[in-house]
């Protein structure tokens, strides 16, 4: 049977030529003179210069096709993520996608994949007004980078064992970086000064698993949680402790503020999510329904309560002014969970492969964004009923273990009271205020930044 010659002579001549150079190289020389005795290739061959020629050739060949395979797989599941993208894009949406901020989704490929930590990558947190991420790691270090440029600003260490939670906050004027960490202390950093450790914050037991400062006018208090089942209020100023919530019946891995510091939300082992008034620490509201640890939880923004009513069947959506009418949480079991305040569940959004273990809403309030330890980045569209949208595959390499969204931009100064404090700004204004800027953390060691 004769083989298709698929091949020109010339190829055929240089391919003949790099198997003998590869036997040569590699102490094949009897295999070597066999074949070329076979294919007529002279004794000119066995000269240096040209044996050199064709020597590593093969090898080289055969791994750019191993790479440019690789490169197909990656562009075909790209293609697929496109395709699922379009089919589910509306056609106002297809329009006004490049234009509105307020529909802007995260894409593959990121911006930029900041690597450097030594262990897995556990938080990351935006700096209210400068281009800075912290990222704290399992590696006890926490690395602040510009998320712009994507070079690393500096290192930060001080705590023993790893760093499980960062955020920055505290006085306008003197902003802070808080760290919480399984050496059971909360620590603040002055990224004014270097990020000297100003103050050590000692009182729980076991584990910090996170950490909050609490959105207010004078920036005074922030809010921990931990493994040894209480949240703690801290006075920003003293390191005082000042109040410890009792409630939960196991490990709390979350605790998160409403955007005017009136209540809390914490989420742990006991497979609830907890509201508390963070002024009276008296407890509002349990949200009982998953099926598994609930590792993360968020309070929806004023945005998104028109959508979230006409998920929860409300006809009139609830004041902007209200900061915790709707609530969502991530689980274990592999679900996000839609709730209002008084604990009702009204969607179950259904779709990871693994734990969810961090939310957050998109500022312009018609998408809710997961991260989980199936690798992906999950869009949900409340204006089609919670649907999932878009799914960034690969966001990372290993387990995506948070999520951030970048704080808007300041507001440049209103004029003739375009807007109201705390009210729902006008429609330009909400869109220009809207930094479509991600940045998600892993298993794999590295930090992502996703941008537009």
């Amino acid at each position: 049977m004769n083989a298709i010659n698929i091949l020109a002579p010339r190829q055929k001549d240089e391919l003949h030529k790099s198997i003998l150079a590869y036997f040569n190289s590699n102490g094949l020389p009897n295999t070597c003179a066999a074949l070329r005795q076979e294919l007529g290739v002279g004794d000119e061959f066995l000269d240096d210069g040209k044996m050199k020629k064709y020597e590593g050739l093969l090898e080289k060949k055969w791994t750019s096709v191993v790479r440019l395979q690789k490169k197909i797989m990656e562009l075909e599941s790209r293609i697929t993520s496109l395709q699922t993208e379009l089919d589910s894009t509306t056609p106002t949406s297809l329009i006004r996608k490049n234009a509105d901020p307020t529909a802007w989704l995260p894409r593959a490929p990121a911006r930029h994949d900041l690597a450097g930590h030594r262990n897995p990558v556990t938080s990351v947190a935006f700096h209210p007004v400068f281009s800075l991420l912290a990222s704290g790691a399992e590696d006890s270090t926490i690395k602040v980078w510009d998320w712009e440029m994507g070079e690393l600003e500096r290192t930060v260490k001080g705590h023993t064992k790893a760093v499980l939670d960062v955020d920055f906050g505290g006085p306008k004027a003197a902003i802070l970086l808080a760290s919480c960490s399984s050496d059971l202390t909360i620590k603040l950093w002055d990224p004014a000064n270097e990020y000297k450790n100003i103050r050590t914050l000692t009182g729980h037991d076991h584990s910090v698993s996170a950490v909050r400062f609490i959105p207010s006018a004078a920036g005074e208090y922030l809010v921990s949680a931990s493994r040894d089942k209480t949240l703690r209020i801290w006075e920003v100023a003293t390191g005082y402790c000042i109040k410890t919530i009792h409630g939960h019946a196991d490990w709390i891995r979350d605790v998160s503020p409403s955007f005017d510091g009136r209540w809390l939300l914490s989420a742990g082992n006991d497979q609830s999510a907890r509201l508390w008034d963070a002024s009276t620490a008296e407890h509002k509201a349990t949200f009982i329904g998953h099926d598994h640890v609930v590792e993360c939880g968020v309070f929806a923004p004023p945005a998104a309560y028109p959508y979230l009513a006409q998920l929860a069947g409300i006809k009139k959506p609830p004041p902007a002014t209200s900061s915790s009418e709707f609530i969502a949480t991530g689980s274990r079991d592999k679900t996000i969970r839609l709730w209002d305040a008084r604990g009702t569940l009204f969607k179950t959004l259904t779709g990871h492969d693994n734990w969810v273990r961090g939310l957050v809403f998109h500022p312009g309030g018609k998408y809710l964004l997961s991260a989980s330890d199936d690798k992906t980045i999950r869009c949900w569209d409340l204006t089609q009923d919670g649907r999932c949208v878009k799914t960034v595959t690969d966001a990372h390499n290993h387990f995506v273990s948070c999520i951030r969204w970048a704080p808007a931009p300041a507001k440049e100064p209103l004029v003739n009271g375009e807007s109201k404090v705390n009210g729902t700004p006008n429609k330009d204004a909400a869109k220009v205020n809207v930094r479509c800027v991600i940045a998600t953390g892993s298993v794999d060691m590295s930090v992502r930044v996703f941008a537009s």
